[in-house]
């Protein structure tokens, strides 16, 4: 056990609060001091807009206003494309970027993004085309989460994980409980996704960057992984799992992190 652990700041996946990794936060807790923004995108003053460049400021203001000093910064999905876009304007924030299935979208596959974007086409294969219209209300939590468990991409989380995703995800609403990450900001997140991290990431960059994502993750298919992996080198690492993989298996998610932020920061225990 370290008598001062570094500060890992973690930013979440679009939909999921931070309450919803609080197992995976549990095991990393053995080797560092984890502190996250609760919920992103949700704050007036940072809109969701094209290319995220609000949520990209409200986590700097947040990073800002935290710490004195560099810390290790940790972002699944969203969380991770927003850690490059904020290491890239304020190194001075990081020590370095863990992407966890977080692929940098780039080369063609931007261009197809940012024409999909301007023609209202990337609703045909953006996640955004089931979440405008996903279920949102239930009559009670002990409800939701029966809705959940019974679906196949949450019924292989522990069930302490989806508990946590739902104690942390539910508020009141006049007919019951509702997610308090909406879906309209779900989607809105979907559908304003950058298209030029490709110029971001172009080297030098910054800090050093690594990359954990799962074995089964349908996004890193899509999203192709020839530009991250230009990006972090020999730092990349593959685990069992879907893109979710910190929700599914927690203690092996946070040991292959820890693994990987060594490799990052030699000196780092």
């Amino acid at each position: 056990m370290m008598p001062n652990k570094p500060l890992l700041h973690f930013a979440h996946a679009n939909s999921y609060p931070a309450g919803t990794y609080h197992v995976f936060f549990q095991y990393l807790q053995q080797h560092y001091r984890v502190q996250a923004l609760d919920m992103h995108a949700h704050n007036p003053k940072y809109p969701v807009k094209n290319g995220w460049r609000a949520l990209k400021q409200e986590l700097i203001d947040d990073m800002a206003a935290r710490y004195a000093e560099p810390v290790i910064l940790v972002g699944h999905s969203l969380g991770g494309m927003l850690s490059l876009m904020v290491a890239k304007d304020r190194p001075d924030l990081v020590r370095c970027v863990v992407l966890l299935d977080s692929p940098v979208v780039a080369g063609w596959r931007a261009l197809l993004l940012r024409v999909a974007k301007s023609t209202g086409q990337d609703l045909k294969f953006s996640p955004a085309r089931r979440s405008i219209k996903r279920r949102n209300v239930w009559p009670d939590a002990d409800a939701a989460f029966a809705y959940f468990a019974a679906k196949k991409m949450f019924a292989i989380w522990p069930p302490q994980v989806l508990h946590d995703y739902l104690d942390s995800g539910l508020v009141p609403h006049p007919n019951g409980v509702t997610l308090r990450f909406t879906r309209e900001i779900e989607t809105a997140v979907y559908r304003s996704l950058p298209h030029h991290l490709g110029k971001i990431v172009q080297m030098p960059f910054p800090v050093p960057v690594g990359f954990v994502g799962g074995i089964d993750s349908v996004e890193c298919r899509q999203a192709g992984m020839a530009a991250t992996r230009r990006l972090v080198g020999r730092h990349s690492r593959k685990i069992p799992g879907s893109h979710l993989f910190p929700m599914e298996s927690p203690a092996l998610a946070a040991s292959a992190l820890h693994d990987m932020i060594r490799s990052l920061v030699p000196s780092q225990e």
